[in-house]
């Protein structure tokens, strides 16, 4: 169990009510990630605290088991008062809380989060990183492998992230044995609190690391290859798990989150794993009938127009659209649009007038 989460109000961090349901945790923490992420604010410090905040709001609230543990928690009530302490300010305020709720029962009562908090000992897992990968629309339909710069939290390279100058001994802390916690019993309830010997790392070093003083950490450069999927949409974000930063004590590390963002394209545009675009063609190509060059993304294709076609009609194209996994490919749609000209010979109009006097008898507008 951790103790600040008697102070923090998960469910009022992320908007959403206590019996809210996964999908609505999930809308929530991505309408005020967008918000709040630190690529949208890069002036406002106060967005990335809060974006953290709520980025650990949803961790907990999306994990079944922790937010089970996390509700059990708050279910005691918040202090008051003196706090945890002994003594008339001590205690747990609002509501009664029976006894054998805390220790047993269905729901597992106090052991299950007590136990829950010594977990992991003093294995942190290092903070998910953020950056953002432009593409052109080309890049995004048939997938590529690009580079991204993420600066900030890397392993420090001169002691690969133990914390300890090279050729010294790294120990386990004999205070907390490792688990980099320590527990701490007032009455019934019993709390962990990181260990005041190793500052919750679990280990002692002998001699830190001169470069980064212990940590384990320098902030640095780093460029990284990201495979892009076929396929990928604007807005879409790629997770690179463990490229995150290093996590500490042993911890695994977090993630690397890229979000795409992809440009327009001056001929095609998307509608699903579909592509379309505007093609125009003469007034005799559509009077008469054509073969017609259509470009693609995969090279040039020959489309036939039938004779009579009319402005606005689409043609479907088979599987030169987007590619969804194997076998699954978009089409392309192609909406021809009819060029009438605006200037017209004194021959050209006096063929088009006798075209009309002779064939067009039919009143188009008689139906209206």
């Amino acid at each position: 169990m951790n103790r600040d989460w008697l102070e923090k109000d998960f469910y009022l961090l992320l908007g959403v009510a206590q019996d809210a349901d996964q999908p609505a945790i999930k809308k929530a923490f991505r309408r005020m990630a967008r918000e709040l992420h630190p690529d949208a604010n890069p002036d406002n410090p106060n967005a990335t605290e809060r974006f953290q905040e709520v980025s650990e709001a949803y961790e907990v609230l999306s994990d079944p088991e922790r937010r089970a543990a996390y509700d059990r928690v708050r279910s005691l009530g918040a202090p008051s008062g003196g706090g945890f302490g002994s003594g008339a300010g001590g205690g747990f305020g609002g509501g009664s809380v029976r006894f054998e709720d805390l220790l047993g029962g269905a729901g597992g009562g106090i052991r299950d989060f007590i136990n829950f908090g010594r977990r992991g000992g003093g294995a942190q897992r290092g903070a998910n990183q953020f950056t953002t990968l432009d593409l052109t629309f080309e890049q995004a339909i048939k997938g590529t492998t690009q580079t991204v710069t993420v600066s900030g939290a890397g392993r420090c390279e001169k002691c690969s992230g133990s914390g300890a100058e090279p050729g010294t001994r790294v120990d386990v802390c004999a205070s907390c044995g490792g688990t980099g916690t320590v527990a701490a019993n007032q009455g019934v309830f019993s709390f962990t609190n990181p260990c005041g010997v190793c500052g919750g790392s679990g280990r002692n070093i002998e001699t830190p690391c001169s470069r980064c003083q212990g940590s384990g950490q320098k902030n640095r450069t780093r460029t990284i290859k990201v495979r892009i999927p076929p396929g990928v949409r604007d807005g879409n974000t790629v997770r690179l798990r463990g490229r995150g930063a290093p996590g500490r004590g042993g911890g695994p590390p977090g993630d690397l989150l890229v979000k795409v963002r992809v440009g327009s394209h001056p001929v095609y545009s998307r509608k699903d794993d579909n592509l379309t675009m505007q093609l125009p063609i003469s007034f005799t190509e559509a009077a008469l009938g054509a073969r017609v060059n259509v470009p693609t993304l995969n090279g040039t294709v020959t489309l036939k127009i039938p004779a009579g076609t009319s402005s606005g009609r689409t043609f479907r194209i088979r599987k030169e659209g987007v590619q969804r996994g194997a076998g699954r490919q978009g089409d392309l749609l192609v909406t021809v649009n009819v060029a009438v000209p605006e200037r017209l010979s004194r021959q050209a109009k006096k063929l088009l007038e006798e075209y009309r006097q002779k064939y067009e008898k039919t009143d188009l507008r008689a139906h209206l």
